[in-house]
This record gives C-alpha cells, structure tokens and sequence, in this order.
C-alpha cells in the first residue's frame, strides 16, 4: 500500500497515527515531492489518498481509518458497539471540524489585503476557540476523551490540535491546561511524535 500524504495535513497524520498504531506496513510519500498531479489518483487532489496494492483508490481520511481499522482489527481504535463507535466518530468529526476552520481562515489571511475580510477570519477562530473550550471541559470531567485505551478519538483530536499550533498557535494564547497536559501525555507516544509536523515538517 501507498499513502499519498503530507506532513502538515492534519487529516493525513490522523491516517498515519493509525497506520502506525496498528503496524500497517505502509509507504507514505508526498506527491508534491515526486511531482505527482494527485489529481491523477484523487480528482479532489487532496491528502491523504490510500493506493491498495491492487490499485483501488481510497480517499478521504474517514473512509481511510475505517478501510485500515477493518484490515487489522487489533488493536481496535473505533469501537464494536454502536454508542461508542458513534461517541469516537463525533470526536473525530470535532477534530476534524477544527482543522477546516483552520484552513479556511488560513486560505482567508492569504488574500489580497483588499480583498481580505477579517470577519471571516475571526468567525473561523471562534469556531477553534469553542472546540478547544469543549475538549478542555470534557476532558476536566472525564480524563480522557473516550477510554483508558488510546483510540481514533484521540488521534483525531492531537492531529487537529498540532495543526492549530502549526498554523493558529495565537489561538491557544487562553490558556487550556487540562487540554495542553493531555497533549503533553501522548508527545511520546510513538505514532504522535513520528508524526508531529513541528518534528516532521
């Protein structure tokens, strides 16, 4: 298998985090570094797109954890029961949430000055600034985002919260000290520094 990835992609260090955390043996390469037209793979020409040996092509991030969790179940990062499994997809869609508000007001600070609308920018960053509020609580009343064991909830919430430190870092000027420990707790963890994009990228 190929993964067509990047290492600032949030939605792509998701997908690695799970590759790794799961021992999938698989080659990462940046299209953009061997010149590729991703359109050629995904018409979207968007990270990550998985390449199986047989040529099939599979894309976005989503249906690539869900094809990757199925291939080697153990260990299971997305739950069997119905509650939990859809418990772990809402932390992703959150994590995922997180990192088109931040693209958006990224792609929005790159306009012309005279074309740029900061209102747009600050509507983005209120939408950051309410998911880290939201994980920060939940995490002060649970400890942890769904169980003891690492899962897709987590990995999907550390990639989103590395991107807003790549590209966002003046967001988290509010201090969220519940939130920065959680991070802190899994820098070390194997597949969550290999894919750190401030290490990587």
């Amino acid at each position: 298998m190929k993964l067509w990835t990047s290492s600032t992609s949030p939605y792509a260090r998701k997908v690695r985090i799970v590759l790794r955390e799961k021992r999938i043996d698989c080659e990462e390469q940046n299209p953009v570094q061997v010149g590729l037209d991703l359109a050629q793979k995904n018409p979207l020409a968007k990270v990550p797109t998985l390449e199986l040996d047989d040529g099939t092509l599979l894309f976005d991030s989503v249906v690539i954890v869900e094809y990757l969790e199925a291939l080697a179940p153990s260990p299971r990062l997305i739950p069997e029961s119905l509650l939990g499994r859809a418990l772990v997809r809402r932390w992703e869609a959150l994590a995922d949430g997180i990192a088109d508000a931040v693209v958006l007001a990224m792609l929005e600070g790159r306009r012309a000055p005279e074309r740029r609308d900061p209102a747009v920018v600050e509507r983005q960053h209120g939408k950051v600034r309410a998911a880290l509020a939201q994980i920060e609580t939940f995490l002060c009343a649970h400890g942890g985002l769904f169980s003891a064991e690492f899962s897709l909830a987590d990995a999907a919430v550390l990639s989103a919260l590395g991107y807003v430190e790549l590209r966002a870092p003046e967001l988290f000027s509010v201090p969220y000290p519940i939130l920065q420990g959680y991070r802190a707790h899994f820098a070390t963890r194997a597949s969550v520094a290999t894919t750190d994009p401030a290490r990587n990228s």
